[in-house]
């Protein structure tokens, strides 16, 4: 959640050089290494029978190409805090669609947990007037491409977790990264394409490095190694934090300035955090 926190920071800074379809297939470009270098040192490379190719590219084109374009392109025009809020509400979608699908428990305090949590999020995103966001005060139209991105992850989370029932965490992670990067080539060479990286400085290369190894590699081991041993709903909670990693880290670099209400709006967010992953144990 860290990473993927300060992912949302990055990704601006990366966009300030390239395109959304060069920053994607960049990013994922690394992240395949990583997560080959893991499937080896884990011993767990085997090539996939013919029969999950097809659920494998589902996935891919779930969780890497769609995912990754709607939030790409979502934030040229999303702020980086603003984007990391609304995607919070990929939890009560992920919870929903674990106790219709997957037929897992989710109980009073999980229920109370998800709705205290949701609270602290219209607190924080309407700055302490909730009466703004009736009005439209989001504003910018990247801020619906960063919305329906939303369910999408939750989504491509149930489904992964159903398969991760015969396929290592790392191993399956691998072939859908990539599938799912192999599609990103057609958004990538319809633009700019390679002629692009070209124009990539010093501090587009840190921002596009850290999105590859940390948020993409790393980000999505710990991600499918999680739903191996939690439930979809305990695991996709725990994504309330990432806002509070993304104010922090652009309030850092000077992106964004600190809002007081934050504070409130963020200690009822890890109370509801708190309360989901009470009523697992």
């Amino acid at each position: 959640m860290v990473f993927w926190g300060a992912s949302f920071v990055a990704v601006k800074e990366a966009l300030r050089e390239i395109a959304p379809a060069t920053v994607v297939w960049l990013r994922f470009a690394i992240g395949i290494a990583v997560l080959a270098v893991a499937v080896a040192a884990r011993g767990q490379f085997r090539l996939p029978r013919p029969r999950d190719l097809p659920y494998f590219a589902l996935l891919g084109f779930l969780g890497v190409m769609l995912h990754h374009w709607l939030q790409s392109n979502g934030l040229l025009t999303a702020q980086a805090s603003t984007s990391a809020w609304i995607i919070t509400t990929i939890p009560i979608f992920a919870a929903l669609l674990g106790r219709l699908v997957l037929r897992e428990r989710l109980g009073h305090l999980g229920v109370l947990g998800i709705a205290l949590a949701a609270a602290g999020v219209l607190l924080v995103v309407s700055r302490g007037e909730p009466g703004a966001l009736l009005r439209g005060s989001f504003g910018a139209p990247g801020d619906v491409l960063i919305l329906l991105s939303a369910p999408n992850w939750a989504v491509f989370t149930v489904l992964s977790r159903r398969s991760l029932r015969d396929h290592p965490a790392a191993r399956m992670m691998f072939f859908v990264m990539v599938l799912g990067w192999l599609g990103t080539f057609v958004p990538f060479l319809a633009g700019p394409g390679f002629a692009d990286i070209a124009r990539l400085t010093l501090r587009g290369w840190l921002a596009v490095l850290f999105l590859g190894l940390a948020c993409t590699g790393l980000g999505y081991i710990f991600w499918y190694d999680a739903l191996e041993a939690l439930p979809v709903s305990r695991v996709t909670v725990l994504q309330y934090l990432q806002p509070l990693v993304a104010m922090a880290v652009a309030i850092a670099i000077g992106q964004e300035a600190f809002v007081p209400i934050t504070l409130a709006g963020g200690a009822v967010i890890i109370v509801g955090v708190w309360l989901v992953n009470r009523r697992a144990h």
